[in-house]
This record gives structure tokens, C-alpha cells and sequence, in this order.
């Protein structure tokens, strides 16, 4: 039945022979449609299904038959392959293969456009979901013979440019066909981004937020244009709605905005693939819980040269770390059972492909699950049955190699891609890779051969004095010539004794002939690779904290029942300051506050001369964020802050040691209406989501003067309007009268557009969002109260406000509070008239005052700022103290849940060495919710940790440059400061 079979596939493609597709008008019309056999090879069908001296059978580009004694019809081309292997070629997933990359517009303008340069498509040009990749796709043999070299015979293409990419081509990498056969799908997927193309220079999205913003929108858009409900035709929104059903691919980048990418797909029902940036690891339950699949490039850190002491100390640890850590990833993805494939993206040079899978092998990846990710899981990713296999019926791609293709010393021969071959290395080369001492005319030599196959060169010394000499290896023969200056001597001959032993003839100038030879020596880099093997078994790999830095926590905090004993406490509340004072902290919440308490099963700390306070609330904050502007638009209230909390700043940390606890993250100051706020507790080590205050108010960053109209925004950028006081004004009464008309539509129950700034801008029209505005002079403060009483809505806080002191008792009858510095001024034209009074004047007028930082450093010293209030203006001390605590608290609405030492409040306090107000104050414990985050004596003992980790990080890296590794030279990494006007 079996031969049968077979017999009747083999008559049915000879009848296809007939029936050209594509009829040439040149030539002899018929084609070679021989069957070819494969025999005695070790066949790797699928990862799983391996066959020992099988047969495969090929014939019009697609696998016939395969098996352990397949029956070889008469007329099949048989080519013996004992010894050797058969995979299936591999499939790269993320590529840009044969795509023509974009290039910018020339313009002689330097100024920003705000508008979208196209008509017909979408207002943003960043949304390009109409792109065809066969628009611009031309087939690259160069390129296509790299990555037959490493194995790859498919490629899935697209054009990696903008957020909204348009679609994709799987595309086989066969450069013997046209691309009428070799492109297998011309619509394999849509590729987004959080990047903007190079294509157009509209300014918005500026920032991350506002790209996942634009990206919503977009979504709803779709849908919207999709009932039919708009006017006009967007040949944008009808592409991206044609694209729904293809698979969806982001690139994420990093594991940061690998969760990103998540949450927005998540928001819209739409399972992204994604595009990994090979630090899933640090994050890897996050990762986990995405559901997602993933493509893996493996673009290790390369070791940084570390032979200069000075140069050295100037390395993050987090970037040692990641060298150190980096070759694990694929491993920890696959034991906690995310499905991925890999990539060749991010490589400079595709060569160095098997050299990273090998290291990541040694760091425990299985080679089976490396097999996959190269060949089944893209193929199921994609949706084609065809390729990533051997069975019967799929296409003819596959590679010959001398063994493990996965090992150092396996040679790829032969890459056949849809029936095709293309040779690599030759079956019948042998490999010479080696030092051999080579006599001829009474000299010696050493002569050193590396590489593989037909890519052998050779290399010639006398002692250690380098000669000129040309080396090639071809058709098993060697052909050597030696420069010198008596003249120069031509070499022939083979090799014999398995390769141990060469031998042949030489000819001198003069045409004299004399015999050679030359035997293999022991090669010292051979003992260091065995050495190395050695070393491999026993690799060094770091433990991965959350955050993956220095400070990071191996294992979260958790919450514990404390008993601080003993203490003064500052209570911020009608107590004020009681001495020698027990608190009890359970269950996350304050418990008990007395004198003498007992509470079995308590961790007791002993407060005797020390002094508990809630923890420090920052109003006005820019750490822990990877963005702090969307600066694209006037307005741009559809974009959150909590879109781009950064868990890994490491300026969370230094705040904690200071005494901070919670912190509203806030937009900066590029526009009058600009986005929403994050509020956030400092759980150092918790994933973003983890760190966002629940159930928090809702807030909004609003801001005035200079930075609005752009004063010091530079000539080239002085156009967006505003550009002036007045100008501000109007924006905010222009879109709350929209946002007004809009809701009153959306309360109607007829059919509207969902806007997601308009949506923003309704919620602070119901005192459902409040605004933290940022302010300086006395006459926009005015102007905006005013605007808010025309909608019927109160400011909640102006921030910074340094002329509040000349308007307090307006302010007073709006019901605004205030946040300020304590003693900034005349840092610009703005602020000519501050004063460091003006805390102190506005809390006389009864308004609620906090001191804010908008300054990573000064941050963490908000207790000493606090102090200044009692110099500058004659301040209690707990009335200074509570400008830190519970004032903040209160204009964040999180009075009744933190802010003060009561019972039922979160447990968010500090211990402090001595009284806060002092600049001799060192926070010893800042505790969260119960849970210890910072503690200074295991602060202590984590700097002498840092130090004997980077000092072992330093020795791996001498050692791997010794070894003869690939190192690079330090770049210091820049740490943004962020501030309000930081683009």
C-alpha cells in the first residue's frame, strides 16, 4: 500500500509537470523535475521525530516521502549522506529581509509639524496599516546567502517603520526561484511599534504614553469607522480593519514595554505576538502572565573591557548583570512555559547567530526546545503547516550538516530551499582547523588554519615574525605561497593520517621543485578551549533582585505585625507629638497607638530615643517613570502617566531612605492641558501594576506660563499656540466647551465617537478628575480659577505657585490648595518675585499646603525642606512636619487611608534616628503597608554585597578578555533627570 502510494504521488506531480502557472517565452520550456533521495542520514522531521539511517525523498520543491526504508523509484537522483544529519531550515520570524529601509523627508525646516502630512489616511502618519511589504520588498541574494549560512530558509519581512506598520511577507530564501514561487504568503501578519516613522516629522506621539494614547484612539476609531458612522473615507482605518484577522506582531523592546504592548492588546481583546528584548528574565512572572507568544532575538551583551580600574568603577552593575544574565533568558522562558521562536533581529552580524544560541545552550536550553523555536513554533505561529518540517507534502527546505547542528564544531554543507541547493560547505572538504609545523628547503614554519569548509584560511609565522603568505583550500587540495624577501616558494599537496599529516611539492621562483610536509601541532588556544569547556560546566550565574540592580530585592517584602516600642510620635493629627509611645502595625493597617502594649507574636523594634512619623508624601514627582511629557499637542488629556511607571528607577530606593512612601507621578509642563497622574506607593521590587496606589483619586496635570507658550522652547519651535498668556486661556475654555457639548451627546444616548481626551476633560467637568496645576503668577492663577467657576468646577492644587502668597485669600474662597517649594526663586523670569515666605503666608490664609520636590534629588530630603518653613515663616514643627504627611495627603484626597499616625490608616510610617526635622535625621526603617522597604542596617549590608558581586563581575569579564573574548569599551550610562520641562 506504502509503494503504492508513492508510485501515485510520483505520476501525479509528473502530470503537473505539464501545467505551468507561470509559461516562459525564452528558452527550452522544460523543467528538471528529477526526484532526488537522501539516504542513510540521521532525519530530524519534526523536533520530536527523529529518524536513524532514514531516506528523504524530494521532488518539485516539496517533501515526497520520508522514512526508515523508503522504496527509491527508478530514475531518482540517490546522494548518500552517512554520517550526516537532516533538519528543517529554519524560519525567522522578525525580519526586514529585501525591504528597502525608509528614509526621512530632506526639509530645510527645523520646526515641528502638528499636523498629519497625508489626505485620505489617518490624522497621525505614524498609522500606516495600508503598507504592503511587496511594495518595497526586492529579494537580496547577499543577504539571503548570510542566513543560508546560519541555516534559515524563511523569512517572515515586513517594513519596520511606524507604530502601525502595515503588513508582512513569508518569504522563502531561495535565490535559484522568482518571487511568484518563493514569497509563500504576501500577507503573513501586522507588525506595530511604540516608534514613529521616519517617514513624516508630525510631532505627536512624543513619548511612550502618548504612543500607547494614539494607539486606543486608533482602536476605537476602527471601530467607529467600521459601523459606517464617519463621513469621510480613511483608507487607514479600512486597511487596519482588513488586517484584523492577520496575526498581530509588537515589537516591545524591552520587558518594560513588552507589558505595555500587553495591557493595550489586553484593553482591545487582541492577543499580541511579541517581539521580546531579551530581558524577559528580570520580569519573567510578569512575562508569564501575558499569555503571550514571543519572538526572542538573542543579542547578548558582549563583556566590557575592564583592564582600566577607573574606567571600570563607572559601570552600572545592572549593565554587568545583564551580561552575566543575558545567555539565560531563552532557558528561564522555556522552563516557566512560554511558547517562542527566536530571531536573528538586533544582530550586527547574522554570523554571530549559532555562537549565541551555543552560549545559550550551555546555559541550560534544551537543544530540542531550540530546534522548536526555529522550526514548529514559528511555522504554528504563522499559521503554515508547509514549512518548519519534513512530512509529507511540505516544502523542500532543509539543511545537510556534519552533525549537531547546535555544537561549535558542526559544519553546515548544504541548504535546500524548496527543492533547491545551495551549498555552503562542501560534503568532501575536509576540516584542517589547526597549527601545523610545515617544513620546506630546511626552514619551519607554523602554519595556523581557521574557519570551516571552503571558508578555511591560513595564517604563517617563523618563530614570532609574521610572514606574508596566501593560503586556500579547494577540492581538497591546499595551495600555499610564501613571500619573503630571497623570493617566494609555491606549495601543493594534500592531507593524509585523517588530517594529521599534509604533504606535496614546492616550487621556487626559479621553477626548482623540492618536497614539504607538515604535521599538526598541539595548539595552545585548543587547551584553552578544552579549559574553557571545564569552565563551562561550572558557569557563574548571577541571581536575578527585582529590580535587576545593585539594591534590588531577591525576595518582595511582606507584611509583617510590628510592634515599634517606645517612640516619639509624630502623629500629624489633633495628638501632635507623643513621647515614650507604642504603635502597632497588623495587617497593613496602624492597629493600636498606647503606652506599654503587648502583642504576642509581634516583631518588637525598639523606638527608645527615636522618632515614628507617617511616611512622607510627595505631591509634585518625575521619578520612577520612563516619560514625563507628551509634548505633540496643546492638550493631550487621553495620555497616563500610569502607562509608563518605571519599577526600575532606582531613585525609588534613595527615596524610601529618605523617608518617602507615596508619590503622585506627575505629567510635565509642555502643554495647558497635559496628561493624567500616577499615584504610587514605593513597594520597591513590585512590577508597575503592583506599585499604583488601589482604587486612587483620579488626577490631571494642568499647567501655565512660560514653559505652555513656549518661551524657552528655542526659535525653531515657538508655533504650536499657544504662544501667549491670553492664548492659554483660551485652549482651556476652547476644550472644556467641548468636552461640555461631548458629554451632554454621550448623556443623550445617541451614537457618538469616543474621544479619549474629551472623555478626560467631561470627568473634571463632573468632580469626577481632579487638576494639579502647574503655576507662578498671580494672574493666570486668577485666570484659571475663573475658568473653572465658568464650568462649575474647583481646582483641586496649583503647584509650584510661587506668587501664591499675593493671591492666598482668592485661592482661599476658590478652595484650592497649594503645593510648593520652600525656597526656589529667580531660577527664571517667572519667578522674579518668589519668596521663601510663601508657604508660610499661604498656610496663615488657612489654605492646605504641601512642600513638593518635582526633583529626584531634593526628593529625598523633603524632611529638610519641610524645616525651612519653621525659618522661613515661623512654622510649628508639626506644622512643618505636616506639610509632608497628611497636607499632601489631603490634597490627594488619600487623607482618610494615609498621611497620619491613626488607627485604621495603612501602615505607611518611618523611624527615624532622630527628631525629622533635623538635618542629622536618618530614616533607620521605612515601612509600607506593614511591610519593611527599606532598612538601614541591610542597606549596609547590601553595599558590601554590590561590592564583592561587581568585584567577581570584574574577574569573569579579565578572564573572558584573556580567554580571548570579545570585549568592549565602558560608555558611562546617562540617568535622565527628569522635570516638569524635560522632553
Amino acid at each position: 500500500m506504502r509503494k503504492l502510494l508513492l508510485l501515485c504521488v510520483v505520476l501525479f506531480t509528473i502530470t503537473l509537470q505539464a501545467q505551468d502557472y507561470f509559461p516562459t517565452n525564452t528558452g527550452v520550456k522544460t523543467k528538471k523535475n528529477t526526484m532526488v533521495a537522501f539516504e542513510n542520514a540521521t532525519i530530524y522531521v519534526t523536533p520530536q521525530k527523529v529518524i536513524k539511517k532514514g531516506t528523504l525523498l524530494i521532488k518539485d520543491g516539496k517533501v515526497v516521502a520520508v522514512g526508515k526504508s523508503e522504496k527509491i523509484p527508478a530514475g531518482t537522483k540517490t546522494i548518500d549522506l552517512k554520517g550526516k544529519t537532516i533538519y528543517p531550515s529554519f524560519i525567522d520570524m522578525y525580519s526586514s529581509f529585501g525591504i528597502t529601509k525608509p528614509k526621512r523627508p530632506s526639509s530645510n525646516s527645523r520646526r515641528p509639524q502638528y499636523d498629519a502630512g497625508r489626505t485620505g489616511f489617518y490624522w497621525n502618519d505614524h498609522i500606516r496599516p495600508e503598507t504592503e511589504a511587496a511594495n518595497s520588498f526586492n529579494f537580496d541574494n547577499k543577504k539571503a546567502n548570510e542566513l543560508l549560512k546560519e541555516g534559515f530558509g524563511v523569512v517572515n519581512t515586513h517594513l519596520q517603520d511606524g507604530i502601525v506598520r502595515g503588513n508582512g511577507m513569508l518569504v522563502a530564501l531561495n535565490p535559484n526561484s522568482s518571487d511568484a514561487y518563493r514569497i509563500l504568503n504576501n500577507k503573513s501578519a501586522q507588525y506595530l511599534s511604540f516608534s514613529k516613522s521616519v517617514l513624516s516629522r508630525q510631532s505627536y506621539p512624543t513619548s511612550r504614553m502618548g504612543a500607547m494614547a494614539l494607539l486606543r484612539q486608533m482602536y476605537l476609531d476602527a471601530d467607529w469607522y467600521a459601523a459606517g458612522n464617519m463621513k469621510n473615507k480613511d483608507a487607514s482605518l479600512e486597511a487596519l480593519n482588513n488586517n484584523k484577522g492577520l496575526l498581530q506582531i509588537f515589537d516591545g523592546e524591552n520587558h518594560l514595554d513588552v507589558l505595555r504592548a500587553d495591557k493595550v492588546g489586553d484593553e482591545f481583546g487582541i492577543q499580541y505576538t511579541i517581539l521580546g528584548g531579551g530581558d524577559e528574565f528580570e520580569r519573567i512572572n510578569d512575562i508569564k502572565k501575558t499569555n503571550a507568544n514571543f519572538i526572542i532575538p538573542i543579542n547578548f551583551k558582549v563583556a566590557y573591557d575592564v583592564s582600566n580600574p577607573t574606567i571600570a568603577k563607572q559601570i552600572a552593575l545592572s549593565d554587568m548583570r545583564k551580561w552575566n544574565q543575558e545567555p539565560s533568558n531563552l532557558s528561564v522562558l522555556d522552563k516557566n512555559g512560554i511558547n517562542f521562536a527566536l530571531t536573528t533581529h538586533g544582530l550586527k552580524s547574522v554570523g554571530s547567530f549559532h555562537k549565541n544560541l551555543q552560549k545559550a545552550i550551555k546555559y541550560g536550553f534544551d537543544k530540542e526546545k531550540a530546534l522548536e523555536a526555529l522550526t514548529t513554533k514559528p511555522a504554528l505561529m504563522l499559521g503554515n503547516t508547509k514549512i518548519g518540517n519534513l512530512n509529507e507534502g511540505s516544502y523542500a527546505n532543509f539543511i545537510i550538516t556534519s552533525g549537531d547542528v547546535f555544537d561549535a564544531e558542526t559544519v553546515i554543507h548544504e541548504n535546500w530551499v524548496q527543492g533547491d541547493q545551495n551549498i555552503i560547505n562542501d560534503m568532501n572538504i575536509k576540516d584542517l582547523n589547526g597549527d601545523y609545523m610545515v617544513r620546506v628547503n630546511g626552514k619551519d614554519y607554523l602554519l595556523s588554519i581557521t574557519g570551516k569548509g571552503a571558508q578555511q584560511k591560513g595564517s604563517l609565522k617563523m618563530g614570532e615574525e609574521k610572514i606574508k603568505s596566501t593560503f586556500s583550500f579547494k577540492d581538497n587540495w591546499i595551495h600555499l605561497t610564501i613571500n619573503e624577501e630571497s623570493g617566494f616558494t609555491r606549495l601543493t599537496g594534500q592531507t593524509i593520517n585523517a588530517s594529521n599529516v599534509m604533504q606535496g611539492t614546492a616550487y621556487d621562483e626559479a621553477g626548482n621543485e623540492t618536497s614539504w610536509s607538515a604535521s599538526k601541532q598541539v595548539r595552545k588556544e585548543d587547551k584553552k578551549v578544552e579549559e574553557k569547556k571545564k569552565d563551562d560546566k561550572n558557569l557563574t550565574l548571577l541571581p536575578v533582585s527585582y529590580p535587576n540592580v545593585g539594591y534590588g530585592n531577591y525576595t518582595l517584602p511582606k507584611q509583617e505585625t510590628i510592634l515599634i516600642k517606645n517612640a516619639t510620635v509624630w502623629t500629624s493629627e489633633s495628638d501632635g507629638i507623643l513621647e515614650n509611645t507604642d504603635v502597632l502595625l497588623k495587617d497593613g493597617k496602624i492597629s493600636q497607638i498606647g503606652k506599654n502594649l503587648r502583642v504576642r507574636g509581634a516583631k518588637e523594634i525598639d523606638g527608645t530615643g527615636k522618632h515614628l512619623t507617617a511616611g512622607i508624601i510627595d505631591e509634585h514627582s518625575h521619578i520612577a517613570t520612563s516619560a514625563v511629557n507628551e509634548a505633540g499637542h496643546n492638550s493631550t488629556a487621553e495620555v497616563t502617566i500610569e502607562d509608563v511607571v518605571n519599577p526600575n528607577d532606582m531613585n525609588i530606593y534613595r527615596n524610601l531612605a529618605g523617608g518617602v512612601t507615596s508619590i503622585q507621578i506627575l505629567h510635565g509642563s509642555a502643554n495647558p492641558i497635559g496628561g493624567r497622574s500616577a499615584l504610587i506607593k514605593l513597594k520597591w521590587g513590585e512590577n508597575a501594576e503592583g506599585m499604583l496606589i488601589d482604587n486612587a483619586p483620579k488626577y490631571i496635570k494642568f499647567a501655565l506660563g512660560e514653559n505652555v507658550k513656549q518661551s524657552n522652547w528655542g526659535p525653531n519651535n515657538n508655533i504650536r499656540f499657544p504662544q501667549t498668556r491670553m492664548g492659554t486661556e483660551q485652549v482651556f475654555v476652547d476644550y472644556f466647551q467641548r468636552a461640555k457639548e461631548y458629554d451632554a451627546l454621550k448623556k443623550s444616548g445617541q451614537p457618538y465617537r469616543k474621544d479619549l481626551e474629551l472623555e478626560t476633560l467631561a470627568e473634571i467637568i463632573n468632580k469626577e478628575r481632579f487638576i494639579s496645576c502647574h503655576s507662578y503668577v498671580q494672574s493666570e492663577i486668577n485666570m484659571l480659577m475663573k475658568v473653572a467657576d465658568q464650568f462649575d468646577f474647583n481646582v483641586n492644587t496649583f503647584t509650584h505657585i510661587l506668587e501664591g502668597y499675593k493671591v492666598a485669600d482668592k485661592m482661599k474662597v476658590h478652595g484650592v490648595g497649594a503645593s510648593t517649594f520652600s525656597d526656589w526663586w529667580a531660577y527664571k523670569y517667572e519667578v522674579l518675585d518668589a519668596i521663601p515666605y510663601n508657604a508660610a503666608i499661604m498656610a496663615n490664609q488657612g489654605i492646605t499646603v504641601a512642600i513638593n520636590s518635582d526633583d529626584r534629588e531634593m526628593s529625598r530630603r523633603l524632611n529638610q525642606e519641610a524645616a525651612k518653613t519653621i525659618k522661613y515663616g515661623g512654622m510649628s514643627e508639626l506644622e512643618a512636619w505636616k506639610m509632608v504627611t497628611i497636607n499632601p495627603a489631603k490634597l490627594l484626597h488619600l487623607d482618610n487611608r494615609t498621611g497620619s499616625i491613626k488607627v485604621g490608616k495603612d501602615a505607611d510610617v518611618v523611624l527615624w534616628s532622630n527628631n525629622p526635622l533635623s538635618i542629622y535625621a536618618k530614616a533607620e526603617k521605612t515601612i509600607i503597608e506593614g511591610a519593611v522597604y527599606f532598612d538601614i542596617e541591610a542597606d549596609l549590608e547590601k553595599r558590601k554585597a554590590i561590592k564583592a558581586e561587581k568585584s567577581r563581575l570584574l574577574k569573569m569579564m579579565l578572564n573572558e578578555k584573556m580567554n580571548g573574548g570579545k570585549t568592549v569599551m565602558p560608555k558611562k550610562k546617562r540617568n535622565q533627570n527628569f522635570h516638569c520641562d524635560t522632553e
